[in-house]
């Protein structure tokens, strides 16, 4: 027999006891709590990482943008674990590429979405003179972006087997319309938008291939990117 001191739900009025009620407001306060705690956790213990070429190359563009003196005292600025030695090969923590756009926005007066689109626009150009291997083939830009998650990003793994890429999925492709679906863990997706900027141009497509933005209302970071042919014909 239960203990007379024991907690009885009535089955008609389940949370109708003190007790009851008294447990219910504070599960109601601690899981709001709990789930915080562990999405803190999520960030603090398991950071998102990032191959240093994505490093190295954006401060070379800002010393071809500003100086190099320049770019020494934007690292020097910012309190980096890695100390802001960088190599190609090496992986670090992407906190350390949002400090340093940050710290750049201030220093440049330059709002961090305008730097972000800025730093695509050039990471491609590198890409398109470092690996002129992934264009082969590619007859305009619509083919180039569609060939990003099935094609350009096995090769990357290639280069660089532990690469956490964020993902372009094609959701509706036509000779003269391309839609797909960036999604990042790290929300860059300014960044992307500017690759995607940079594309257009490398294949002498500006004025015939107009790209489109809509960010997901959900919060989630997704977007999708529409970009349709306006002029010309398909290549």
């Amino acid at each position: 027999m239960p203990s007379s001191s024991a907690s009885r739900i009535d089955p008609a009025n389940p949370v109708g006891t003190t007790e009851n009620h008294a447990c219910a407001r504070f599960l109601a306060a601690a899981i709001p709590l709990v789930i915080a705690r562990r999405a803190v956790d999520s960030v603090t213990q398991s950071p998102k990482q990032m191959k240093g070429i994505v490093f190295t190359k954006f401060l070379e563009m800002v010393e071809d943008t500003w100086s190099s003196d320049f770019a020494d005292q934007l690292v020097e600025s910012v309190d980096l674990p890695s100390g802001g030695s960088y190599t190609a090969v090496g992986t670090y923590d992407h906190r350390e590429m949002v400090a340093l756009v940050t710290r750049l926005s201030e220093m440049s007066g330059t709002p961090v979405p305008d730097l972000l689109k800025a730093y695509g626009r050039y990471l491609f150009g590198q890409f398109a003179i470092l690996y002129p291997g992934f264009f082969e083939g590619m007859g305009s830009s619509l083919d180039f972006v569609a060939s990003i998650e099935s094609v350009i990003h096995v090769e990357v793994r290639k280069l660089y087997p532990d690469a956490e890429l964020p993902r372009f999925d094609v959701l509706e492709q036509t000779p003269d319309l391309l839609v797909i679906r960036y999604q990042s863990d790290r929300h860059l997706g300014d960044l992307a938008e500017g690759l995607l900027e940079s594309c257009i141009v490398h294949f002498q497509e500006t004025g015939q291939v107009e790209l489109q933005r809509e960010d997901a209302a959900d919060g989630s970071g997704a977007i999708t990117f529409t970009l349709r042919r306006t002029v010309g014909d398909a290549r």
